[in-house]
C-alpha cells in the first residue's frame, strides 16, 4: 500500500525558489496544465472524513483518484490510488457521467499549471510541484510515495529539503478546500 508524504507551502517568488532548486541539482519540466474534478460521495462527507475523490485531466491523460484521510496533524500524509483512464476530453466526460449515475456530485474544479521538478535529497527523489493554481497564486508542493513503515523518515526527509529551500508555513489543506474557502463555500 502506497502512502503519500507530501508537505505544500505558499510561494512568494516562484522564480527564486527555482533557482535554489537548480543550483541543487533538480530537473524542471515545461508547466503543463492540470484540470481537477473532485466528487463528493453520496453517503459519506469526505469534507469530515477528510477524503478525495477526483478526475485529473493532464492534457489528453487523465486518471481517477483516491485520496485516503490525512494520518497525522503535520503533514498531508495519506494513502492514495491513482489509476489511469483512457486518453481524452470524452473520456474523462463519460468517467464524470458514470460516478455522477452511481450518485456522486462534483463539487469543484482546480485549475494549475504545473512545473515538475525532482531532486535527490538524502538519498530520496523528491517530487516538486511548482503550481500556479487559479485563483489562489504560486505553490510548492514536496512529494514522497513510500510504505506506512517509512513514513516518518519521509517526513523528516522532505522537512529538511523544506527548510533548505526557505519554504515557510506548510499548509495541510488541499487546494479544493483553499478555493471552496474563498468562494465562501469552505
Amino acid at each position: 500500500m502506497h502512502y503519500e508524504v507530501e508537505l505544500k507551502y505558499p510561494v512568494a517568488d516562484m522564480r527564486a525558489l527555482q533557482e535554489r532548486l537548480t543550483a541543487l541539482g533538480a530537473t524542471i519540466e515545461e508547466a503543463h496544465a492540470e484540470v481537477d474534478l473532485y466528487f463528493a460521495h453520496p453517503a459519506r462527507d469526505f469534507a469530515k472524513t477528510d477524503e478525495a475523490l477526483r478526475i485529473r485531466r493532464m492534457g489528453s491523460k487523465n486518471f481517477i483518484t483516491y485520496k485516503g484521510p490525512k494520518i497525522d496533524a503535520t503533514t498531508k500524509t495519506r494513502r492514495e490510488i491513482d489509476l489511469p483512464l483512457p486518453d481524452g476530453e470524452e473520456s474523462a466526460k463519460t468517467w464524470s457521467s458514470f460516478l455522477e449515475a452511481l450518485g456522486f456530485e462534483p463539487v469543484g474544479e482546480v485549475l494549475k499549471w504545473r512545473r515538475k521538478a525532482r531532486i535527490l535529497w538524502q538519498s530520496q527523489a523528491i517530487e516538486c510541484s511548482l503550481d500556479d493554481v487559479q485563483g489562489l497564486g504560486n505553490y510548492c508542493e514536496l512529494e514522497l510515495l513510500t510504505n506506512l513503515a517509512d513514513v516518518e523518515p519521509a517526513k523528516a526527509c522532505i522537512a529538511a529539503l523544506a527548510n533548505k529551500l526557505g519554504l515557510r508555513q506548510s499548509e495541510r489543506r488541499s487546494y479544493l478546500e483553499l478555493l471552496l474557502e474563498a468562494e465562501g463555500r469552505g
